[in-house]
C-alpha cells in the first residue's frame, strides 16, 4: 500500500505564500518523477510542477517564476514554495508521484488533496 500525505495548505491574503509538502510512505521499491496538481471549483485538475529523480522541474506558465517546486535526497518528500499568490491560485492541491512498487511495475499514485485559498 501506498500513501500520498500532503500538509501545509490554508489561507493567505494575495502576494503571501504558502509552503506545501508531501510524504510518500509504504511499499516502494522506487519514486520516479513527483508533482503537483491542482483543481479549481468547477475547473478540470491542471498540472502545476514537476521534479525527476535528478531534479529537473518543469512549471505550468502560471507560476512559473512563482512556484519552486523541490524534493529531499531521498526522494520520498516533495514539497511546493508558492510565492507571490493571486486569488486565481485558489485550488485543492494534490501532490502526485510515480512509483515502483516491486522493481517491475511503475504507476501513478495522488494524495487526498490540501485547499489553499487566495483572498483578494
Amino acid at each position: 500500500q501506498v500513501q500520498l500525505v500532503e500538509s501545509g495548505g490554508g489561507f493567505v491574503q494575495a502576494g503571501g505564500s504558502l509552503r506545501l509538502s508531501c510524504v510518500v510512505s509504504g511499499r516502494i521499491v522506487s519514486v520516479n518523477h513527483m508533482g503537483w496538481y491542482r483543481q479549481a471549483p468547477g475547473k478540470q485538475r491542471e498540472l502545476v510542477a514537476t521534479i525527476t529523480r535528478r531534479g529537473d522541474t518543469t512549471y505550468a506558465d502560471s507560476v512559473k517564476g512563482r512556484f519552486t517546486i523541490s524534493r529531499d535526497d531521498a526522494g520520498n518528500t516533495v514539497a511546493l514554495q508558492m510565492n507571490s499568490l493571486k486569488p486565481g491560485d485558489t485550488a485543492v492541491y494534490y501532490c502526485n508521484a510515480r512509483i515502483s512498487s516491486t522493481g517491475f511495475d511503475l504507476n501513478d499514485y495522488f494524495g487526498k488533496g490540501t485547499q489553499v485559498t487566495v483572498s483578494p
